[in-house]
């Protein structure tokens, strides 16, 4: 198989689903033979850490760079990015998220380097007002690809860019590949993720009150930061089970965090497909979603017996089916194992294959 430069362009290697799914990619690649190079704008304070063999490249200005005008610094950024392509000469460029998509394609417009692009997540959210709307509409269409992760989210786009899209499942983060757990679980209910407005844990927060009495043993731990961490935790506080919520932040190890928990919990009122939620599945940890656009859970969940989806924003709906997960034993057991049998398509090494032959085909 021929080897390639591949650049992979997102804005930091801050932790998070789009992140995780470059990194995996990469080591993948470059296991392969590929030439692999990951662009950032800039460097985040908290952030994962580079597979062996791959580079890293920050494009974002310098300080000293910086002018009162504001013109005049997105031109000197654009030049930057532009001459990076210049220099690394690469056989193709992928693009993950939002504005990056447009920039990767106007500095590298006649560098004769295919581009693809990448959604991520609900494209309305990505492209939030008619400015941005309107240039995904149009300015993607000169992509030579545009990797999408639902059918749901194809349909934002008009019918001649969507002759370019291609869905393309995550790759599962390799260290949650194992062996189905067998011993016995913890009394706690999690969940994962940045602490935000959209992923909404003040709803998991509210349906965990609901219930708690009933299973005096069980916890909620919430693993994650963002700006909503505070007001969330103040939410818990005032409430009649505060002494059983806990919020450890950011952790390294997710994997041995999780394992053993009872049922895992994602609340969120749009996602693409969420890694968090593959990775629980994966480890046989029956789960609760809200079947939120762009259809992400529901490819993963939806008639697979691995547990419930609720509506977006339902406390009563999420309450039960966290109860229902509770109180049945033998279901609990059959949907555990469900979870981890789904989720083996997803698994690194053939879902790394099929982005590496989409991307050769470019």
């Amino acid at each position: 198989m021929e080897k390639r430069k591949i650049i992979f362009y997102i804005s930091s290697l801050a932790k998070g689903g789009a992140q995780r799914v470059i990194l995996n990619l990469s080591e993948s690649l470059t296991e392969k033979g590929h030439k692999v190079l990951i662009v950032t704008t800039a460097v985040a304070e908290e952030e994962y850490d580079l597979p062996k063999k791959v580079e890293r490249i920050i494009s974002d200005i310098t300080e000293e760079e910086i002018t009162q005008n504001r013109i005049t610094n997105f031109i000197k950024r654009f030049l930057k990015l532009r001459n990076i392509w210049k220099k690394e000469n690469p056989d193709i460029i992928v693009s993950f998220i939002g504005k990056n998509n447009f920039m990767a394609l106007l500095t590298a417009w006649g560098l004769a380097v295919p581009v693809i692009t990448s959604v991520r997540g609900e494209p309305k959210e990505e492209y939030y007002n008619k400015i941005t709307g309107f240039l995904a509409k149009t300015l993607m269409g000169k992509s030579s690809g545009i990797i999408l992760q639902t059918e749901d989210a194809k349909g934002y786009f008009p019918k001649w860019i969507q002759k370019k899209t291609v869905i393309l499942e995550n790759p599962l983060n390799p260290v949650f590949v194992d062996e189905y757990y067998e011993g016995e679980r913890e009394n706690k209910i999690v969940s994962v993720g940045r602490i935000d407005a959209n992923k909404n844990q003040k709803l998991i927060v509210d349906a965990f009150n609901e219930i708690a009495g009933e299973f005096p043993k069980m916890n909620l731990v919430l693993y994650g930061d963002g700006e909503e961490r505070q007001n969330l935790i103040k939410q818990a506080q005032s409430g009649p089970y505060k002494d059983r919520i806990f919020f450890p932040g950011n952790i390294s190890n997710v994997k041995e965090e999780i394992q053993k928990a009872k049922i895992f919990v994602l609340s969120s009122n749009t996602e693409g497909m969420p890694n968090a939620l593959m990775e629980a599945l994966a480890l046989g940890i029956p789960c609760v979603s809200t079947d939120c656009p762009c259809g992400g859970p529901r490819i993963l969940m939806e008639k697979k017996d691995n547990g419930f989806l609720v509506a977006v924003g339902d406390k009563e709906a999420m309450a039960q089916a966290i109860k229902r997960l509770l109180s049945d034993d033998i279901l609990w057991k059959e949907y555990s194992r469900n979870a981890y049998e789904t989720t083996k398509e997803i698994y690194p090494d053939k879902v790394n294959q099929k982005w590496e032959q989409y991307l050769l085909s470019k």
